[in-house]
């Protein structure tokens, strides 16, 4: 298979791709028609695009040499642009809730596949456990869409991932120590690795704002503004998890490096695989629009710290392309061997680890002091007394029974020893050393 390496294709300056008004307003895609993962990979580059532009700010503000700055400010120029053009391709009749169905289909499918692809036992946990987490919040927001609108949420998936509980919402509000993982080194981790922290974190951090800002703008009820906001919350953790991951030591130039590296990788990415002609080709001018951009940093590396680019990415060729899929069974397996599992500082425990004064269930005592209060789990009840039971979409039954009663919430599960699976599942050892794939082996994890 012919590979690709950005490195090594020839730049078109900065500057020749400023666009105008109309070239940033694209026809935005047919809600009714348009494919669900047409519309996962927008989300995904219009949270990519933001972490660039996020990544180029700090780096600004930490920077004394105005020269530098100025580069800065020159590719931040030509980031913004490419965000709000992708922005504008959700279509304006697409309400918030519809959007937000997006963004959790994403957070399951991307976050499946890069942990299939992953090696790194420490970074395949992180994946791991908070894909279970989002796939939840798609369960509970798809019945708030389902209740509040009367939509179909399967027909916004296209069938493609299912729709049903996982580790509940409820009991994913952690102690905030307890959101950091063993970070990577970028010296010996592999070019998937890095990309893959790197993509998950902007993602998540995507998701993070749209629910911090769309929050108090959710106009159809106050159930609907405190799911948000409760979700909101969790996605700070995650946040947090994959931030961890990412290499403490490398130089601001070399995380610009890496970060408009991630760019090409993704949008070349996006092209090969997009179905939407007209989509496609706002791809394909991204890519070289970010070539640019990535030949600028390797220019500014070599500059300033005297490195060349395979100093940081030892091969430019890409590896694997993401190609968002369907991922039913993968996630029906991690559900059914992990659902129990938290965290306890950096590693993935299963909770009857916990010691029964563990920070855990004091944090749990604090925000979910009143269960009856807790939006996530309000919202099944409600829906479960508007229609008789939840709204799933699921090809069999839930891989787990605790999870397969219709007519009442579980709010006990991975919060409750006594009511949690003894079986879990992590990759290789708790250490988060072990690169040798997905260990099978259950049983207790030392910490």
């Amino acid at each position: 298979m012919q590979t690709f390496n950005p490195f090594h294709e020839k730049p078109i300056p900065v500057e020749k791709w400023f666009m105008n008004w109309d070239t940033m307003y694209p026809c935005p895609y047919n809600k009714e028609t348009v494919n669900p993962y047409t519309k996962c990979r927008i989300v995904l580059m219009n949270g990519t695009e933001f972490e660039a532009q996020w990544f180029s700010r700090n780096f600004s503000r930490h920077c004394n040499n105005n020269e530098i700055r100025r580069e800065l400010a020159l590719v931040r120029r030509s980031e913004q642009q490419q965000q709000k053009r992708i922005s504008c391709l959700k279509p304006k009749n697409e309400t918030i809730l519809e959007h937000t169905i997006t963004y959790e289909q994403l957070a399951v499918d991307l976050t499946a596949v890069l942990a299939k692809q992953e090696c790194d036992c420490n970074v395949k946990n992180a994946l791991n456990f908070a894909l279970l987490e989002d796939f939840d919040h798609l369960y509970r927001y798809s019945n708030l869409l389902d209740y509040e609108y009367g939509i179909c949420p399967e027909k916004l998936v296209g069938g493609y991932t299912e729709i049903m509980p996982a580790r509940p919402t409820i009991s994913e509000h952690r102690y905030p120590k307890d959101s950091i993982f063993h970070h990577i080194h970028n010296q010996e981790a592999t070019v998937q690795t890095m990309l893959n922290v790197n993509i998950i974190t902007a993602a998540e951090q995507q998701t993070m704002n749209y629910y911090m800002n769309v929050a108090p703008l959710y106009e159809k009820s106050d159930l609907g503004r405190r799911l948000y906001q409760e979700i909101g919350m969790i996605e700070e953790e995650h946040v947090s998890q994959y931030e961890s991951l990412k290499d403490t030591n490398a130089t601001w130039l070399e995380d610009l490096l890496m970060h408009e590296y991630t760019e090409c990788y993704l949008y070349y990415s996006c092209m090969m695989t997009e179905c939407d002609p007209a989509v496609r080709c706002i791809w394909e001018q991204c890519l070289v629009q970010e070539i640019a951009h990535l030949h600028k940093a390797k220019d500014l590396l070599w500059e300033y710290e005297n490195k060349e680019w395979m100093q940081v990415i030892p091969c430019g060729d890409f590896p694997e392309i993401i190609a968002l899929r369907s991922n039913v069974d993968y996630v029906r397996e991690i559900i059914r061997t992990t659902t129990g599992n938290t965290q306890k500082e950096e590693y993935v425990v299963p909770l009857m680890q916990l010691p029964p004064d563990d920070k855990f269930y004091w944090y749990q005592d604090v925000v979910n002091c009143n269960v009856n209060s807790v939006a996530s789990h309000n919202v099944i009840c409600q829906r479960i007394g508007a229609r008789g039971c939840d709204y799933r979409y699921e090809i069999a039954p839930n891989p787990l029974c605790e999870l397969r009663d219709r007519k009442c919430d579980n709010t006990q599960m991975a919060r409750e020893p006594q009511a949690t699976p003894v079986s879990a599942q992590v990759c290789g050892t708790s250490r988060g050393d072990c690169k040798c794939g997905m260990n099978t082996e259950r049983g207790p994890i030392t910490y």
